[in-house]
C-alpha cells in the first residue's frame, strides 16, 4: 500500500511546489518540474467571518454535561513545529509554519495554557516527547492540548526523518495510559495533508440548515479509554491541506482568529465549526496551472468528547 501511495504522490500532477510567499500544501512530496505562480487567496477570511452577536451567545448548559475547568491550571499545550526535513524524506521546507507556531502559541497562552514549542523533531523525538508529557502528573490541570504542524498523509504525520502514525502520538493519552487526564478533554490540532486529492468546490445557490439534538447518556461506572479526545484536522481524509509561505496555513490562521475573538465565550465545537466556515468560504487557491487553480479546503473534526468544553467557565 505504501508503495502505491508513493507513486501516486510523486507523480507530476500530484505535486504542488512550495513557492516563496505563495500557497502550497502540506503533502509529500513538493517536488515538481513546473514553475507556477500562486497568488494570495481570492477572499480574505476576515471578510467572510460570521458576525458576532453578544445577544445570542448566552450559554444554556447543564452541569452534568459540562467539563469541569475548576482546576489550578488550564493545562499544558505542546506545539510540534516541523519546518525542515532530511533530504531522504523527499519533502520540502514548510515555509510559513513559523508564523503558525507563533500565532497558535499566543492563542493558547491567552487562554491560560502553559505552552511548550518543539521545532524540527524526528519521529522518535515526537513520540518520546508526548509519551513523557503523558506520564506527567496532570491532576491540577483541566485538560491537555497538542498542535502538530508538519507534512502528512492519511493517518500519518512527518518527523524530520520520516513518517509516524498519528495514533502513536495520541495513544499515550488514553485513559488506561494517562490516569491523571481521565475524564478530561485531550485536544489535538493537526495541520498536515491527508492525501493528494484536490477539492474543486461547487457553486451553491442556497444553504440548507438542519437541526438535531443529541440524546444524553446514562452515567456508567467505567468510561472508554478512547473517550474525551478531540482531533481537529486541517482537511478532510484524502485531501491536500493548504499553507501560505508568508501568512501561514489556512486552518491554523482561521483557528487563531476564532480563538482570539471567541475562545473564552464559545464551546469548542462551536469554535471549530466557525473555523470550518472560515476555511471553506474564505479561501480559494489561484494558480497558473489549472490543475491547482480555484481549489478549496474544509477542515474535519473528529470528536470523542463526552461533555461540552468552555475554556472559561
Amino acid at each position: 500500500m505504501d508503495s502505491a501511495l508513493d507513486k501516486m504522490e510523486t507523480s507530476e500532477a500530484a505535486c504542488v511546489p512550495d513557492m516563496e510567499g505563495g500557497d502550497t500544501t502540506d503533502a509529500r512530496p513538493d517536488r515538481s518540474a513546473r514553475s507556477p505562480v500562486i497568488t494570495n487567496s481570492k477572499k480574505k477570511a476576515k471578510e467572510l467571518s460570521p458576525a458576532s452577536s453578544t445577544n445570542i451567545q448566552q450559554r444554556f448548559v447543564a452541569q452534568p454535561y459540562l467539563y469541569n475547568m475548576n482546576y489550578a491550571h488550564v493545562g499544558k499545550c505542546v506545539i510540534i513545529n516541523n519546518e525542515n526535513f532530511q533530504r531522504s524524506t523527499g519533502v520540502a521546507t514548510r515555509s510559513g509554519t513559523s508564523k503558525d507556531a507563533q500565532d497558535i502559541q499566543n492563542c493558547f497562552q491567552n487562554l491560560g495554557f502553559q505552552v511548550f514549542i518543539k521545532k524540527d523533531q524526528t519521529c522518535e523525538e515526537m513520540e518520546a516527547l508526548l509519551k513523557k508529557v503523558a506520564e506527567e502528573d496532570h491532576s491540577d490541570n483541566a485538560c491537555f492540548a497538542c498542535v502538530l504542524l508538519s507534512h502528512g498523509k492519511e493517518g500519518i504525520i512527518y518527523g524530520t526523518d520520516g513518517m509516524i502514525p498519528i495514533k502513536d502520538l495520541t495513544t499515550p493519552f488514553r485513559g488506561d495510559r494517562c490516569r491523571t487526564l481521565v475524564g478530561k478533554p485531550k485536544l489535538f490540532f493537526i495541520q498536515a495533508c491527508r492525501g493528494t486529492q484536490l477539492d474543486t468546490g461547487i457553486e451553491a445557490d442556497a444553504a440548507s440548515d438542519s437541526d438535531s439534538e443529541d440524546e444524553g447518556t446514562s452515567p456508567k461506572n467505567k468510561i472508554p479509554v478512547e473517550a474525551d479526545f478531540l482531533l481537529a484536522y486541517s482537511t478532510v481524509e484524502g485531501y491536500y491541506a493548504w499553507r501560505n509561505g508568508k501568512r501561514g496555513s489556512w486552518f491554523i490562521q482561521s483557528l487563531c482568529k476564532v480563538l482570539t475573538e471567541h475562545g473564552r465565550q464559545l464551546e469548542i465545537m462551536h469554535i471549530l465549526t466557525r473555523v470550518n466556515f472560515m476555511v471553506a468560504t474564505g479561501y480559494e487557491s489561484e494558480h497558473t496551472d489549472p490543475d491547482f487553480d480555484k481549489k478549496k479546503q474544509v477542515p474535519c473534526i473528529t470528536s470523542m468528547l463526552t461533555k461540552e468544553l468552555y475554556f472559561q467557565t
